[in-house]
């Protein structure tokens, strides 16, 4: 039903700049809190950035914040990930995710039902 389908990876210089898309088909977006998060190669899926329904309610890791920005477009369907600055530890799969819950945003990824397939960012230096 709920599908999400991420873009705009790639590989990048080490101070540049990325910006992703999750784009939701199935259901209206407006329906669900929305989530970013990032899994590098032999660590944890980490929190990056989380946003509620209405904008209301924006949340970011330590590591990211001034340099990212969440943001969405609730009659686009579309949430996006502005990543500015970029640096070579921000190397990651990023993932997009949903929450049935559209009034907050947690930092855990076992409170989001919905999940995308994942995109590649590489940062070089």
């Amino acid at each position: 039903q709920v599908q999400l389908v991420e873009s705009g990876g790639g590989l990048v210089q080490a101070g540049g700049s990325l910006r992703l898309s999750c784009a939701v088909s199935g259901r209206t977006l407006s329906n669900y809190a929305m989530g970013w998060f990032r899994q590098a190669p032999g660590k944890e899926r980490e929190f990056v950035a989380g946003i509620n329904w209405s904008s209301g309610i924006i949340l970011y890791t330590d590591s990211v914040e001034g340099r990212f920005t969440i943001s969405r477009v609730n009659d686009k369907n579309t949430l996006y990930l502005q990543m500015n600055s970029l640096k070579p530890e921000d190397t990651a799969i990023y993932y997009c995710a949903g929450r049935r819950n559209r009034f907050i945003v947690t930092r855990d990824q076992g409170t989001y039902d919905y999940w995308g397939q994942g995109t590649q960012v590489t940062v070089s230096s």
